[in-house]
């Protein structure tokens, strides 16, 4: 079809094709950014953990006034909670992931290194830590016996203990590591002493979101007793009410100075750390579907205020042999022209305010894939919504069309 009648018409009518243009690149540039941060945040809340998230119990208390004993405190208290009916194993760690707050230290591969090598998660784990929490140990060994330190002794001046061993993450092994066997490698981290490698676990993620997405997973495991914090429990997922319960009742018979502050389910956990992103998906999908229905109306209304301003046009042209067919592919690539002049401008739009956030909130770079899809849906939903007016505008019979001509 020739598109210079189709161009002529439409620098008859700028205002109204202008308008058109702003409202396709206005909706091409919010939506494409609007469902890259809706993927960005879905993969985000699908990220694995590493933990058996649906068996898992946290109970977490603080106690009243000093304790002078918290490490036997502590081992009396796993110890009873692990002869609970329906448990599978306890721990007490530091931190659990899916937190606001976290644990970090910084890593080096030599003790006179001025900068480190990456900043990592730390784990205070105890006996029980990789059973607890459903860890898979992908390479190497566990802690051995002799290796776990109590984390009293770390802070009293009077004892000089080292930590000899550590587990890191894959991810974190090949960030150090890259093309090499890390089992043995040496790591300062907890003091001057190096920690050597003795265990890879994959994936094990950080607590919370700090490092980004390139650092979700740089974690690692020393093997120190933690007196107080959070104590895990797995059991069954079933019986994970009737074992919280057990074990809330059995911590106040051995310690009724305790306080407790929270108990929950691993899931009950992930769900309110990852609440804000869930609101924040559903706010833009409810931006983008509001703005596609914007923009199908806009087309809509001036396709169909057209047709009525065109009607001796159309008929005219009916009158002389034009089809149905061509009058309804004119109106369509009336609209195709539109629409690409739309998405060329948003597309740039859209980079821009790409670039934007991404100096503002540290977003990563817009993909290109984006463009091209984002535009093949503003050309469909283009094409969709101006197929009512077309074909009502190629229906206009001829006779009618050209009565007061």
């Amino acid at each position: 079809m020739d598109i210079k009648p189709i161009l002529t018409t439409l620098r008859r009518h700028k205002t109204a094709a202008a308008l058109i243009v702003l409202e396709i690149a206005l909706s091409c540039a919010i939506i494409c950014n609007a469902v890259f941060l809706i993927n960005e945040r879905i993969t985000r809340m699908d990220r694995p953990s590493g933990l058996a998230e649906n068996e898992l119990v946290v109970l977490r208390h603080a106690g009243i006034g000093q304790d002078d004993d918290a490490q036997l405190n502590a081992r009396q208290d796993l110890a009873a909670l692990r002869q609970l009916p329906g448990v599978k194993a306890a721990t007490r760690v530091n931190q659990v992931p899916f937190n606001n707050s976290s644990w970090n230290s910084g890593i080096n591969l030599t003790p006179d290194q001025k900068d480190s090598s990456a900043n990592a998660t730390v784990y205070l784990a105890d006996e029980g830590f990789i059973d607890t929490f459903g860890l898979s140990l992908v390479q190497g060994r566990n802690f051995n016996a002799d290796e776990y330190v109590d984390y009293t002794d770390l802070r009293d001046p009077g004892e000089e203990r080292t930590i000899p061993a550590v587990l890191i993450s894959r991810a974190l092994a090949e960030k150090l590591f890259p093309g090499q066997d890390p089992i043995g490698k040496p790591l300062y981290s907890w003091g001057d002493e190096p920690h050597r490698v003795v265990g890879i676990v994959d994936p094990l993620i950080r607590p919370n979101n700090q490092g980004g997405p390139a650092g979700a997973y740089l974690s690692m495991v020393l093997p120190i007793r933690h007196p107080t914090g959070n104590t895990v429990i797995r059991t069954s997922p079933e019986r994970r009410g009737e074992v919280m319960k057990a074990a809330i009742e059995e911590m106040e018979k051995l310690n009724p100075r305790r306080v407790l502050i929270t108990e929950r389910t691993f899931e009950e956990i992930k769900a309110s750390y990852y609440r804000s992103d869930k609101a924040m998906v559903w706010l833009l999908i409810s931006v983008c579907v509001a703005l596609l229905v914007v923009t199908a109306f806009g087309i809509v209304g001036l396709a169909s205020f057209w047709v009525q301003q065109r009607t001796k046009q159309i008929g005219v042209r009916r009158a002389l042999g034009a089809t149905r067919g061509q009058v309804l592919r004119y109106f369509q690539t009336e609209n195709f022209l539109l629409a690409s002049f739309g998405i060329a401008i948003g597309m740039l739009g859209a980079y821009g305010i790409n670039q934007w956030l991404m100096s503002h909130y540290e977003l990563a770079r817009l993909p290109a894939i984006y463009l091209p899809v984002g535009a093949a849906t503003l050309w469909l939903l283009g094409q969709i919504a101006v197929y009512g007016p077309a074909r009502r505008a190629a229906s206009v019979p001829p006779a009618v069309a050209t009565r007061s001509v």
